[in-house]
C-alpha cells in the first residue's frame, strides 16, 4: 500500500482483530485503541510502512516509536532485561508501562522504527482490542498515538478520523479508552530513570524498586532516546559531506536519484526512484551499511526538503554535525 485515499472505521471484534492484522501485513496503517489513547499501528518490522505512518503523522523528525507486543516473551525477542526492568514488566504488564532497553540481537524491528538506536522501546498494552490485534498479526506493531503531530491525543476513533481521515487506511473502533493519557516510559539501560510520566504513577513505579527513579538528562541539541526524551542520536564514525554533487577522493556515495558520476568508495542509494518514503525507510541501514563498509568520509546527495525530506535532512544535519564528548 502507497497510499490511503479512503479511511474505513469498522467496530472492534475478533473478526475485525483479522481484518486489521491482513491491513497491517499489507503495509497499510490501522488506528486501534489501548488503555492509554488511539495508536496508529504499522508493522514494526517494515520500514516503509513505518514511513509511511512518519509521513500521516507529520512527525517533524524521526523519533524512536514504540513497538507493542502481546506479552513478555514477545518483548524478550526484541530487548535485553535487566533485573530492575524484568521485575518492573512482571508487575506492570499488560498496562500503561513502556521500558526502553537495550535491543536484543534477535530484534527484528526496522532501524527507522528505532530511529537507528541500539535501544528500544517496548510496551504490552492492556487492552483486549488492542492485544486481539497484536496476537493476530504475530509480529511487533509501532503504536505512537493516532493524531496529527502537535495535536491532542485521541482517545475515541471519532477523534482520530477527525485528525487522519485520508490519511491512514483503517480505524478499529473499540469505544472511548479508560486511562486517557499515554504510557509512563522508564529508561533501564543504566540506572532506571523516568522518560516520561504517564498512565501509571511514580511511586508505584517507586515502591517496586525500592528507590527514586533517576531523572532523565535532555540534550535539546540531540535526538529522542525514547518518546518525551531528548539523548544521543545515531551518527557514522564517517564524515558527512551533505548536498553533494561530486564525489571527491576516498568518499563513500550515499545517493538518492541517479547516482553521481564517479567511483564511489562504497555506494548506498536511499532511494534510485528518488521516493522520500522509500528514502526514509532506508536512512539508518544504509549509514550504517556504509560504517561497516569501512567508509571514513561519505557524499550525501541533496534529499527535497518537503514532506519527509525535511526529518531525512534533519537526521543527516545531525549526523554530519561536529562529534563533542569524544563522540
Amino acid at each position: 500500500m502507497t497510499a490511503a485515499p479512503t479511511t474505513r472505521v469498522i467496530a472492534a471484534s475478533e473478526d475485525t482483530a483479522r481484518e486489521a492484522a491482513r491491513c497491517l501485513a499489507a503495509g497499510g496503517l490501522v488506528a486501534f485503541p489501548t488503555e492509554t489513547v488511539y495508536g496508529l499501528g504499522a508493522d514494526a518490522t517494515d520500514g516503509v510502512a513505518v514511513a509511511r505512518l512518519y509521513q500521516a503523522k507529520g512527525r517533524p523528525a524521526f523519533n524512536p516509536l514504540i513497538a507493542h507486543v502481546p506479552d513478555l516473551a514477545a518483548a524478550q525477542r526484541l530487548a535485553r532485561f535487566s533485573a530492575a526492568a524484568l521485575r518492573l514488566a512482571q508487575a506492570f504488564w499488560p498496562g500503561p508501562l513502556t521500558l526502553v532497553l537495550p535491543k536484543a540481537q534477535s530484534c527484528d524491528v526496522a532501524d527507522l522504527a528505532l530511529a537507528g538506536l541500539d535501544s528500544i522501546a517496548v510496551r504490552v498494552p492492556d487492552h483486549d482490542v488492542a492485544r486481539n490485534i497484536l496476537s493476530a498479526f504475530g509480529k511487533p506493531i509501532v503504536a505512537p498515538s493516532a493524531n496529527r503531530s502537535g495535536h491532542v491525543s485521541p482517545t475515541t476513533a471519532q477523534h482520530v478520523l477527525g485528525d487522519l481521515r485520508g490519511r491512514i487506511d483503517l480505524i478499529v473502533d473499540g469505544g472511548a479508552t479508560p486511562v486517557g493519557v499515554e504510557s509512563t516510559i522508564v529508561a533501564c539501560l543504566e540506572r532506571p530513570a523516568l522518560l516520561r510520566p504517564g498512565g501509571l504513577p511514580r511511586d508505584a513505579i517507586e515502591r517496586l524498586l525500592g528507590h527514586p527513579l533517576a531523572e532523565a538528562q535532555i540534550d535539546a541539541e540531540d535526538a529522542p532516546l525514547a518518546p518525551g526524551m531528548l539523548a544521543s542520536h545515531y551518527a557514522p564514525r564517517a564524515r558527512l559531506r551533505l548536498d553533494a554533487r561530486d564525489l571527491r577522493p576516498g568518499e563513500a556515495l550515499l545517493a538518492f536519484g541517479p547516482p553521481l558520476p564517479g567511483n564511489a568508495g562504497a555506494t548506498r542509494n536511499l532511494s534510485e526512484a528518488a521516493n522520500l518514503i522509500e528514502a526514509a525507510a532506508n536512512l539508518f541501514s544504509h549509514l550504517r551499511a556504509l560504517d561497516a563498509a569501512g567508509a571514513t568520509a561519505i557524499a550525501v546527495m541533496p534529499v527535497p526538503n518537503d514532506g519527509l525530506g525535511e526529518a531525512i535532512n534533519d537526521r543527516l544535519r545531525r549526523a554530519a554535525a561536529p562529534r563533542t564528548n569524544g563522540l
